[in-house]
């Protein structure tokens, strides 16, 4: 009898769950599936799939300047955002959770949060805007030269420009996961830990750092990923540009496979791109995971 109610439980449970299953499988397992086998063949993106070239499209990808060079921008993109996200996010998430107390809490957390709730595409195109008329005209009537030019228009600075887009917006999950992680740390701690004479540097390196490790892998990879599949903010600004400056992986998949009508190329460089983002995260991960709070 008690066998027999396991396995109705185990039914019911595989019943509810299998319309998540099959729509996962419809739109992610046979997509990408489909996606790994037509990289290995010469296809356009229009025509039947056909022509296999094998291993063709994958070495291409190493003996490619533009493909190495968007490589390159999104390495150093990515780098970039990770640590400015985490460094900020953290710092903003600190001040908050020690400074500020009751419902100006509430308030802030509300106005760091409001750009998430933006779509991509209206934070670029509001933000080049800004770059475009508001800065250029605050730095002519102040007399500052740098400031009078338009960054995303210069091949050197626009990284930065869209850096500070894509920092603007990104920063809000990673300050609420960050707060979150903070408020759950047990204040017993601390306060053994000054009893015991130590420093509050040594309580945030012994203490916070460790208790927010969990966090910090989920928003390590989180904004990992967003870095290195960035799209939505080069296309409403730079559009790769200029002079192919800003062109990043994603916006170079998109340009291969839809404008160039490469697709197969494009899909052996998006299959790429996956495997160096669970790559990474596996790394990071890994060793992160070393320190446990339970060592303290």
């Amino acid at each position: 009898m008690p066998h027999k109610k396991t396995r109705e439980k185990t039914l019911t449970c595989f019943l509810f769950t299998l319309p998540a299953l099959v729509l996962y499988t419809m739109f992610l397992v046979f997509p990408v599936s489909q996606g790994f086998i037509y990289s290995f063949m010469d296809w356009s993106g229009l025509s039947k799939p056909h022509d296999f070239v094998g291993l063709k499209n994958y070495t291409m990808l190493f003996t490619d300047s533009r493909i190495i060079n968007s490589f390159l921008f999104t390495f150093r993109y990515a780098l970039i955002l990770v640590i400015a996200i985490l460094l900020f996010a953290t710092t903003l998430a600190l001040i908050l959770h020690q400074v500020i107390k009751g419902k100006q809490r509430t308030f802030f957390r509300s106005v760091f949060f409001f750009p998430a709730v933006l779509s991509a595409i209206t934070v670029g195109m509001t933000w080049n805007e800004i770059f475009y008329r508001v800065i250029p005209a605050i730095g002519s009537s102040l007399g500052i030269e740098r400031l009078s030019v338009n960054i995303l228009g210069d091949p050197k600075l626009a990284i930065y420009g869209l850096l500070i887009i894509h920092i603007w917006q990104g920063l809000a999950i990673p300050f609420v996961l960050i707060l979150s992680g903070l408020q759950n740390i047990p204040v017993e701690l601390y306060e053994a830990a000054s009893i015991d004479g130590a420093s509050p540097f040594q309580a945030f390196y012994r203490i916070t750092i460790p208790f927010l490790l969990p966090v910090m892998n989920v928003v390590f990879v989180l904004v990992l990923k967003s870095g290195i599949m960035v799209y939505d903010y080069i296309s409403a600004t730079t559009g790769g540009g200029p002079a192919n400056s800003t062109e990043s992986i994603a916006v170079l998949i998109y340009q291969l496979s839809y404008r160039s009508l490469k697709m197969s190329y494009a899909l052996s460089l998006s299959i790429v791109a996956l495997c160096v983002i669970i790559l990474v995260s596996v790394l990071q991960m890994k060793a992160s995971s070393r320190v446990e709070v339970d060592q303290l």
